[in-house]
């Protein structure tokens, strides 16, 4: 019967049917098959997949990048990114990696990014001479650092799922998220030598000032909710219900490019967003039910240290499998579904949950620009006009980069726990 679900699971994957119902009719025909257990287990699983404070989270974050996006704030931190990064070989591309590190501070949601930032910045370099290649592809790949650099909404889920700090995640994440942009503005930097990509006129140290002090009300925005969550003050889920607020009055009252009659579109495109990924949560708790009922958690882990003595090859295990989970599944399901199963096994290796809570998020942000279920990529490839086999060819140099400071932080855990140390001996 696992090989037949198995079966149906890649089947409905193929054909095309949304991953949410495929999780939720897998979860439902596999309970059928076990006696004794009504099916109304399904709806009462996916109900409780959902009852968490945490989880309220996820839309208010995609609430604060939309407010973002639609009060033009955005379009703020890419005029300081082309301010401080434009004088460089292939400006405009530079400041398209640094304006995605900007907008991940603010928000969780590298979807949000990919929309925002792209709609103006892919138009910009195809008009500035850039190929549609080069555009989608920078596009699309930066966007993932929205979930690596604080707020990230995947690493508030793992936090739930793996009952680690939310807080020590967030800090964690910044000095990856840094690496990777600073990977992809060196890489963009030849290519644009190659290429002979343009660069833009040298902005005067004063007038980087002003527009730094025109966007410091939008970047305030990482400040508060980190140092809010470290403090204790207010825990994440609060935290993104202050950054939606914060987004909102600064767009109406200091920034004026927000108005009332935006409003019923935002809330709309933050409901759909959120639901596509609350919904395959929901089905992915059910199905994490099934799962458990096979105690595929206790066969994974007597696997593992059975075959496996060395950590290191547990850990490129993981990621190898999460690569190849990420790239028709979002990173919440897959978390869901599949953290519960390796966790234990990561424990007998004495991994700690935050290292394990990185490497999994950032392999997932690899399956946000690669096809078939990449969002970003998707999000890209359609501003661009480009078709999805060469947007991906377009992506690939920088999903390299994504991949080697992956690695370089999996081999080195103590990257990771630079920020949250030196935070824990500040607070002694």
């Amino acid at each position: 019967m696992g090989y037949l679900l198995v079966a149906l699971f890649i089947i409905l994957l193929v054909i095309g049917v949304p991953i949410a119902f495929v999780i939720g009719i897998v979860a439902l025909l596999g309970m059928m098959t076990i006696p004794d257990i009504p099916e109304v287990i399904i709806p009462m699983k996916m109900v409780n997949g959902l009852d968490s404070f945490v989880l309220l989270a996820v839309p208010l974050f995609i609430l604060a990048a939309n407010l973002m996006n639609s009060g033009k704030i955005s379009e703020k931190m890419i005029d300081l990114a082309l301010a401080i990064v434009g004088p460089l070989k292939g400006g405009l591309a530079q400041a398209n990696v640094l304006v995605s590190m900007m907008f991940a501070g603010v928000s969780g949601a590298a979807q949000a990014d990919t929309a925002g930032t792209g709609k103006v910045l892919i138009p910009s370099m195809i008009k500035n001479g850039y190929d549609r290649e080069t555009a989608t592809g920078v596009t699309a790949a930066s966007s993932t650092i929205g979930v690596v650099i604080p707020p990230s909404i995947p690493m508030i889920i793992f936090a739930g799922v793996a009952n680690a700090s939310v807080g020590t995640l967030f800090l964690g994440g910044i000095i990856p998220g840094i690496l990777i942009g600073l990977g992809m503005m060196i890489f963009i930097y030849f290519l644009s030598v190659k290429k002979g990509y343009p660069t833009f006129k040298r902005v005067h140290l004063k007038e980087i000032a002003k527009k730094f002090l025109d966007t410091f009300p939008a970047l305030l925005t990482i400040i508060i909710i980190i140092g809010g969550i470290m403090t204790g003050i207010f825990t994440a889920t609060e935290s993104a219900a202050i950054a939606s607020v914060y987004a909102l009055l600064i767009g109406m009252f200091y920034y004026k490019t927000l108005k009332i009659k935006d409003l019923p579109k935002i809330i709309f495109d933050t409901l759909s967003l959120s639901a596509l990924s609350l919904f395959a949560l929901a089905t992915a708790s059910a199905l994490g039910e099934l799962l458990s009922y096979y105690q595929l958690a206790s066969l994974a882990q007597e696997f593992f240290t059975e075959n496996i003595s060395v950590k290191w090859v547990f850990l490129l295990l993981i990621i190898g499998f999460f690569l190849v989970v990420g790239t028709f599944m979002d990173a919440i399901p897959a978390m869901i579904l599949f953290v519960p199963i390796v966790l234990p096994a990561s424990e007998a290796f004495g991994i700690d949950p935050v290292h394990l809570g990185l490497i999994v998020v950032i392999t997932l942000a690899v399956g946000l620009a690669t096809p078939p279920y990449g969002l970003c990529l998707l999000i890209a490839s359609k501003i661009a006009g480009l078709s999805i086999e060469r947007s991906f060819v377009a992506v690939i140099p920088y999903l390299l980069i994504i991949i080697a400071v992956l690695l370089l932080i999996t081999f080195f855990p103590g990257l990771v726990f630079i920020i949250p140390d030196m935070m824990a001996g500040g607070a002694e």
